[in-house]
């Protein structure tokens, strides 16, 4: 199947016109394509290798359309830093329909109905970032939305500077937000809420259909799928950067890929995007931002749902779903695979000697997975090794406890711990070379993205130690 030969449909438009903007792309100055992702294309039946397509371009650049699509832009409402920003919708996000159970997205072709002061357009900056780490974030296995292609072109984009724009394709299941459900409750527009509940059951949850209290369980779902999702992020040692409510995915996926980072050293307290004064999306909140965003969900499903009932769900399932998930990771992470019950306290324990050691985290549990009591395999690495050295004892003798080899577990924890992880100063190199016109590090990232745990040797310079002067810097909203 050739991707040109996609059919579509446009379910979201059977919901009122109130959910949606009719709008047609406007497509970008001599535009070309960058990079396509071969396993992104497999979701929508795509077997043909997109770059000889010759319509590919055209319809990424919005100037041709695939059969039965109809372009629009969604409506939605959200939180933001804690605060109701009232309507907001796709300002530069415009749909193009759904196959496969995926639904098209073109991330920066133009205006939309929501624009509001913005351009509707996305600089090869920041679409270089949320491509590549769209597809890095499911090689590490984290539910997230996709990215098939990327193209750049000659149309000037106004940011602190002037900036050349590009074009992203995304795929989701859904593009369903908190913020979408928040919208038609603070309208007043209730009959729509449940016109919206019935779409997402349909669309993310089609287990619930006819089932007695199907609101309530979705709500349990949603709960249940963040809870998941954010333990995974911090497991990774991801920071999202804008966790506002109209960038929370209803089936708790991770969506919108802003101001984000990986950790570079471990610094819980990490705060990736500059606007956040106050640290609220900061690393170590990021799951009590989670909590506080489904809690403004139950808000808005109140006038449909019983929220006595919606809040007791939260309590009892998500941190209970959230600490389970994020502990069983972080125990394979170091290759233990019996119970202990003091296994919470040595992870909290390497957390904190994490931090106070200096110690990049991705490359703490790499250099751990082929630990064998030589100390200085891990310590090496370390500005101050006092405090691993401790902490190494108590592992030590955890392992005593385990009934696999060394040998298995090595291999067991070198398929949890990756190689490469997609740090900012890489993607920075990858970013300033673009804009040279030199693509080729953009699809070697995109190939060690999407299978993180291999060892790639050919391609090794990309997990390089971080420079001291990039190391966990904060980056703009701007994009």
């Amino acid at each position: 199947m050739k991707f040109s030969n996609l059919k579509l449909s446009t379910p979201y438009l059977k919901l009122d016109s109130a959910f949606y903007t009719k709008v047609e792309p406007t497509p970008l100055d001599k535009p070309f394509v960058i990079s396509t992702s071969a396993s992104a294309a497999e979701l929508l039946g795509v077997d043909e290798d997109l770059n000889l397509d010759d319509a590919l371009l055209a319809i990424l650049n919005g100037s041709q359309k695939l059969e039965g699509s109809e372009t629009f832009a969604m409506c939605y409402s959200g939180h933001q830093f804690g605060h109701f920003a009232g309507r907001l919708g796709d300002g530069r996000a415009i749909n193009l329909g759904k196959v496969n159970g995926q639904n098209l997205q073109l991330k920066g072709a133009g205006l939309t109905e929501y624009s509001r002061q913005g351009d509707g357009r996305a600089v090869l900056r920041s679409s270089i970032r949320e491509y590549l780490v769209s597809e890095a974030m499911y090689g590490l296995g984290i539910e997230t939305t996709r990215a098939l292609a990327l193209i750049g072109s000659e149309t000037d984009v106004a940011r602190e500077r002037w900036e050349k724009g590009a074009i992203v394709l995304r795929l989701s299941p859904t593009w369903v937000r908190f913020g979408t459900f928040e919208y038609f409750t603070s309208t007043g527009e209730h009959t729509k809420l449940k016109d919206l509940a019935e779409y997402v059951i349909e669309e993310s949850f089609p287990h619930l259909k006819g089932q007695e209290n199907a609101y309530l369980k979705m709500y349990a779902e949603i709960v249940r799928n963040t809870a998941v999702t954010i333990a995974k992020w911090q497991s990774v040692g991801f920071n999202h950067g804008v966790m506002n409510t109209d960038n929370m995915s209803i089936d708790g996926r991770t969506i919108d890929y802003g101001p984000f980072a990986f950790l570079d050293d471990y610094k819980k307290e990490y705060i990736c995007n500059h606007t956040d004064r106050d640290g609220q999306y900061r690393f170590s909140n990021q799951p009590a931002t989670a909590r506080w965003n489904l809690e403004r969900l139950a808000v808005a499903l109140s006038p449909m749902i019983n929220y006595e009932l919606m809040d007791e769900i939260l309590d009892d399932v998500f941190r209970p779903t959230y600490e389970k998930v994020y502990n069983k990771i972080m125990c394979e992470k170091l290759g233990l695979k019996s119970e202990d019950k003091e296994d919470k306290t040595l992870i909290y324990e390497l957390l904190i000697s994490l931090e106070r050691a200096t110690v990049d985290y991705t490359l703490f549990f790499r250099k751990l997975s082929r630990f064998d009591e030589d100390k200085s395999v891990v310590l090496d690495i370390s500005i101050y090794r006092e405090f691993l050295d401790s902490w190494l004892d108590k592992y030590m003798l955890r392992l005593k406890s385990e009934t696999i080899s060394a040998n298995e577990r090595h291999e067991e924890m070198l398929k949890i711990n990756p190689k490469y992880i997609l740090k900012n100063f890489i993607l920075q190199e990858a970013i300033d070379k673009a804009n040279e016109d030199d693509f080729t590090m953009v699809n070697d990232l995109l190939k060690v993205a999407l299978s993180p745990y291999d060892e790639h040797e050919e391609l090794g310079y990309l997990c390089k130690i971080v420079p001291l002067e990039a190391k966990n810097n904060k980056l703009s909203c701007s994009s």
